[in-house]
């Protein structure tokens, strides 16, 4: 038989898909699963642009232009001017999601075993891209204690190497929802001038800032056009995920021109997504501003839960729709296999992502998970309701069986 390669067999699991197909078990038993693992909301795709799709006047799918069509493009311009973007349609590259997004940056702007810096815990799928470019991951790991803040610039400082080409981050944070100010951002700006690096900034959850603060780009920091990517999506802000609609948007033409290069390989995002894409910029309204004050409420939810939870640990996340609690648990990946093969309540129970997976650094997170609040509240009232008690009756089990052991 050929042999699969070593990349292949090396490729890092999804922490927030690896439990599917013992969820799907539990679902084949009629018990109800409540999904809080993977940031897929349940609010509903802005109904005017999937209808400004249905009603399309499309006689031929064809090829779009590898960077993107031009009129979504212009569209987008005019979005990122909500944000005091300025910006124009030579700076922006339409990817098949942000997932292709930072997969074409790793190719483009890495050479083999050069080097990251991540702040820990990070979006899991960062692994697999790094992973597939031979790009190496340099954790700076973040503190439940603070939120998940980030550290200091002095910390970062001291984990540039003479092969490190970037520092990456999310803003705000998946997966644990935690903001960064402007002033934070121009600090990591002024760093990465110094030393000639990338900052590399996923902005994918712009919308979704709470308690006031308001969100700043790291596109309006003047000087750094040549060191500031930003990598976006539809997915989250529209309830869009299967859109498969992303971009890259940077002012560094040479790195523009390489990833041009990549895009023309794949010939052309979605055209379908595209065109809805384009449909969702011009009629959002007031859509956003409804779905920003239904994630802060679902928020509000998970956090006074959590916090009432015995031996939990939790803080206010400040955006994007998840947070990352600390059970009082020894592992993580046990209690999340667990809540789906041995526990119930009410014929129900929930499904969460093991905090492992978010770790670049071995041992971190095993008593952690994230929780996603992407549904409604009722529905996150009834999952805290399964988790609450699953906490209890889990940890009961494993001091029995500890005691046992030790007799």
């Amino acid at each position: 038989m050929p042999r699969i390669s070593t990349r292949g067999k090396n490729v890092p699991l999804s922490p927030f898909r690896k439990l599917i197909p013992i969820a799907n078990a539990a679902k084949a038993k009629g018990r109800k699963v409540y999904h809080l693992n993977i940031g897929q909301p349940d609010i509903p795709t802005p109904p005017q642009a999937i209808k400004a799709l249905q009603e399309a006047d499309i006689e031929i799918l064809a090829y779009s232009p590898a960077v993107g069509i031009t009129s979504y493009r212009e569209r987008l311009v005019e979005y990122y001017q909500r944000f005091d973007i300025q910006t124009d349609i030579s700076n922006i590259i339409v990817t098949t999601g942000a997932s292709e997004a930072i997969q074409l940056l790793c190719w483009a702007c890495f050479d083999h075993e050069d080097e990251m810096i991540v702040p820990e815990p990070f979006y899991a799928n960062y692994n697999g891209f790094a992973h597939n470019a031979d790009v190496v991951i340099q954790p700076i790991t973040c503190d439940i204690d603070s939120g998940f803040a980030l550290p200091k610039i002095a910390d970062f400082e001291r984990m540039i190497t003479p092969r490190t080409k970037a520092i990456f981050i999310t803003n705000p944070n998946n997966p644990t929802g935690c903001f960064y100010s402007e002033e934070v951002l121009r600090q990591l700006g002024a760093l990465v001038k110094e030393y000639d690096l990338y900052l590399v900034v996923d902005e994918v959850y712009r919308e979704f800032c709470y308690d006031g603060q308001e969100f700043f780009s790291v596109l309006n920091i003047e000087g750094l056009e040549d060191n500031v990517i930003v990598v976006d999506s539809v997915s989250k802000r529209y309830s869009a995920c299967g859109a498969r609609i992303g971009a890259v948007v940077t002012r560094n033409q040479e790195l523009l021109t390489t990833l041009d290069r990549y895009a023309k390989l794949r010939l052309s995002p979605p055209g379908l997504g595209q065109i809805l894409a384009e449909a969702m910029i011009e009629t959002d309204g007031d859509y956003i501003k409804e779905v920003k004050v239904e994630y802060d409420n679902r928020r509000m939810v998970v956090y006074e839960r959590l916090k009432k939870m015995k031996g939990v640990k939790n803080y206010k996340p400040g955006g994007a729709f998840y947070c990352f609690a600390e059970f009082p648990i020894q592992d993580s990946d046990d209690f999340c296999k667990w809540l789906l093969t041995d526990f119930e309540h009410k014929n129900s129970t929930v499904m969460l992502s093991p905090g492992s997976g978010f770790y670049a650094t071995a041992g971190l997170g095993q008593n952690q998970v994230r929780i996603a609040y992407v549904l409604n509240s009722d529905d996150l009232h009834a999952a805290m309701d399964c988790l609450e008690i699953a906490l209890a009756r889990y940890v009961k089990e494993v001091e029995q069986k500890e005691n046992v052991l030790s007799i």
